[in-house]
C-alpha cells in the first residue's frame, strides 16, 4: 500500500521476482477492501499518505485480521512514529530509501519462509561492452540495478563526480521495460538557471525574450522512457518545486502556458552532493528529496575498487588506438599505485593523453600524465601492499563503527560520513570475505 505509483511498482516488482503473489492498492480505504475480499499473508504499508494514513489503516486492519503481519516503510523523519506503531501490532519498519536485502528478510521471516533463502537476481542480465565490473563492490551495485530495472520506481544515483553515475543511468534503461523508448540526459550544472525550466518542461511561442517558436521539453521527449537529471543538487528551489509537481502526478506546464502535460517518464536523478546534508541545510527541499530517492543507488569511488582500474584502462586504449596499443609493467604498476581523485573521467583521459603522446604500439610511464608516474615512483609490489594496508584499515574502522552502533546501518554510515546504500555494498563484500557483519541474534537493523 503506498500513494506513490514509483514506490508502488518497486515493491511489486521486487517482491514478484523473489516467487511472491502481490496486490497493490494507492490508499489505506482500498488496503481494507482488499483484506476483507482476499486472501492475504502480509501487508507491506507507508506511514505517511492522504486519506487514511498508514498507522491508521494498520489500527483498522487489525479489527479484520487480528493477527495480520504489517511490514511500514517510512521516511528517516517518521521513524519515532513508526517505532510507536509496534505497540499497534506493526511487524517491523523499513526505512526510505528501502534497502532489498531488508525487505525480503523482513518479508520471508513474516511470512514463515526461511530468512536465509537467498535474494534471486537476474543471472541472464548481460552487461553492455562499455561497462566493467570486476570489482565485488561494483558487481553488488549491478545486482542491485537488476533488480530495480525492471520496475518504473525512481532512481537517485549517488557518488562522486567522474565515477559512472551515467553510466548506470544507460543501463537501468537498457535493462527496464521501457528500453525501446526514448532515454534523454539532462545535465543541470550544464544549463543556465534563465533556461533550465524551458529545457525541461518547454516553452510557448513568445513567452519570453528570443522565444520565436513552441520547444517541447525534456519531459515530453521521454514520455513512454527515461529521464536522467544529472547534477540535481544545482537546481534552485523554485525549479525543485515544479520537479516535485511532476514526481507526484505526472503532470507540468510549459512556460507561458496553462495547459496542463502528463508524462509518464520514469525518473533517474544523480548527484556528487550528499543530499542528505543539503535538505540539512535548506538548500534541497526535503520532500523532493523523498520522492527521488525511493531507491539509492551509490557508486564508489575508483580507488575503492582497485579490481577494475587495468581492465576500464585496456578498454580505453582499445577505443582511442583502434587496439593497437599496450602497457609496460611500469604503466601498469603506475596505474595500480595511483589515487585517482578524479575517478573514471580522470582515467579514461589520462589514456587518451597517453596514446597521442606514444609513437608506437607500447605505452610507457612518460607518456602518463606527472601526477601518475609521482604517486607511483615506488615498485608496483609496495604499492600494492600499501593499498592491502588501507583497505584493511577501513574494514576494521567500519567493523568497529558497526559494534558500536549495535550493528545499526542507518547509525553507522552516519557516524562514518557515508551514504548508507554505500556502506551496506561493503557490507556485502565484508561477509563474503568471511566477516561478521550481522548481530549475533540475527536481528534485523534498521
Amino acid at each position: 500500500m503506498d500513494d506513490d505509483a514509483g514506490q508502488r511498482s518497486l515493491l511489486d516488482t521486487f517482491l514478484r521476482s523473489q516467487g511472491f503473489e502481490t496486490t497493490v492498492v494507492e490508499s489505506g480505504e482500498r488496503a481494507l477492501e482488499t483484506l476483507r475480499d482476499g486472501n492475504i499473508a502480509m501487508m507491506v504499508s507507508d506511514v505517511r499518505m492522504p486519506g487514511l494514513t498508514g498507522l491508521e489503516t494498520l489500527r483498522r486492519a487489525r479489527q479484520i485480521n487480528a493477527t495480520l503481519p504489517v511490514l511500514l516503510v517510512t521516511a528517516y523523519a517518521d521513524i519515532r512514529e513508526a517505532v510507536g506503531a509496534m505497540r499497534d501490532g506493526a511487524v517491523n519498519y523499513l526505512a526510505k530509501p528501502i534497502d532489498l536485502d531488508e525487505l525480503l528478510a523482513s518479508v520471508q521471516q513474516a511470512t514463515g519462509i526461511s530468512k536465509s533463502t537467498p535474494l534471486r537476481y537476474d543471472e541472464d542480465r548481460q552487461l553492455p561492452a562499455y561497462v566493467v565490473a570486476k570489482s565485488p563492490l561494483m558487481q553488488a551495485v549491478f545486482r542491485d540495478v537488476s533488480l530495480v530495472a525492471p520496475s518504473d520506481t525512481r532512481v537517485l544515483i549517488t557518488g562522486e563526480s567522474g565515477v559512472g553515475k551515467e553510466v548506470l543511468a544507460d543501463v537501468i534503461h537498457a535493462w527496464s521495460t521501457r528500453s525501446a523508448g526514448p532515454l534523454v540526459k539532462v545535465n543541470c550544472a550544464a544549463i543556465p538557471e534563465s533556461l533550465l525550466e524551458s529545457e525541461l518542461f518547454g516553452h510557448e511561442r513568445g513567452s519570453f525574450t528570443g522565444a520565436h517558436a513552441q520547444r517541447i521539453g525534456r519531459f515530453e521527449e521521454a514520455n513512454d522512457g527515461t529521464i536522467f537529471l544529472d547534477e540535481i543538487a544545482e537546481m534552485t528551489q523554485q525549479l525543485q518545486a515544479k520537479l516535485l509537481r511532476v514526481t507526484q502526478d505526472g503532470r507540468f506546464q510549459r512556460v507561458g502556458s496553462n495547459r496542463e502535460i502528463r508524462t509518464n517518464a520514469r525518473i533517474l536523478a544523480a548527484s556528487n552532493h550528499n543530499l542528505d546534508e543539503e535538505v540539512k541545510n535548506n538548500r534541497f527541499r526535503e520532500d523532493l528529496f523523498y520522492r527521488l530517492n525511493v531507491v539509492e543507488l551509490n557508486v564508489p569511488p575508483l580507488r575503492e575498487r582497485r579490481e577494475d582500474i587495468l581492465p576500464l584502462a585496456a578498454m580505453f586504449i582499445a577505443e582511442f588506438a583502434k587496439g593497437r596499443a599496450r602497457f609496460s609493467e611500469t604503466v601498469t604498476a603506475c596505474l595500480e599505485g595511483y589515487s585517482w581523485p578524479g575517478n573514471v573521467r580522470e582515467l579514461r583521459n589520462a589514456m587518451e593523453r597517453a596514446v597521442l603522446l606514444s609513437h608506437s604500439e607500447l605505452i610507457l610511464p612518460e607518456h602518463l600524465p606527472a601526477r601518475v608516474r609521482e604517486a607511483a615512483g615506488r615498485p608496483g609490489a609496495a604499492a600494492s601492499a600499501n593499498v592491502g594496508q588501507l583497505e584493511e584499515v577501513e574494514r576494521e574502522a567500519i567493523l568497529q563503527a558497526l559494534r558500536k552502533h549495535n550493528f545499526n546501518r542507518t547509525e553507522t554510515a552516519k557516524a562514518l560520513g557515508i551514504s548508507r546504500r554505500a556502506l551496506l555494498y561493503k557490507l556485502q563484500h565484508f561477509q563474503k570475505l568471511g566477516y561478521e557483519t550481522r548481530p549475533p541474534a540475527a536481528g534485523n537493523p534498521s
